[in-house]
């Protein structure tokens, strides 16, 4: 038995040595071959780079990517912008006034005068040509249709239906 595991390990150390040996033999002939045209490179030009050796060598000696990766979709194209963003400025609004919390009640009309009446909410408010309400609403006319106000925060003109022209 002894023998028999002994020729076991005479064989496997032995093939160990022709693997390790025999890369060396085969290719070193055409690491020569590159490096001999890379000597006749080198008189013609008078400086030699590492990536002119690279080149010389043959293309099975170069090294190349195992695993390539491939793609359906077409490469991104990178660009750079160079004008500044338009900075939209945002449209102003113009302001509007409320809807008026006024409904018209009645009228009473004298020979000079003019009167109406107004409700908002549970007041009751009689007002002329020229009245303002509680600081927000003036009259500036009464006709025989509409009444005219004037919102004064805003200083807006709106009109008030007071019934049709008799």
């Amino acid at each position: 038995m002894n023998t028999q595991r002994s020729l076991a390990w005479l064989a496997f150390l032995g093939t160990a040595a022709v693997l390790a040996w025999a890369p060396g033999y085969f290719f070193d002939d055409v690491a020569e071959d590159a490096e001999a045209a890379v000597e006749v490179a080198g008189k013609a030009s008078a400086q030699l780079t590492a990536t002119a050796q690279t080149a010389a060598r043959p293309a099975a000696l170069q090294p190349r990517d195992l695993f390539p990766s491939k793609s359906w979709k077409p490469a991104v194209q990178v660009t750079t912008v160079t004008e500044q963003p338009v900075v939209i400025a945002p449209v102003a609004v113009a302001p509007v006034a409320p809807a008026l919390p006024f409904q018209f009640v009645g009228r009473l009309d004298d020979r000079d005068d003019q009167q109406v009446f107004l409700q908002s909410g549970e007041k009751l408010y009689v007002v002329r040509r020229g009245d303002v309400i509680d600081d927000t609403y003036r009259i500036e006319q009464i006709s025989a249709t509409e009444l005219s106000l004037v919102y004064l925060p805003l200083h807006l003109s709106q009109t008030l239906s007071v019934g049709s022209a008799p």
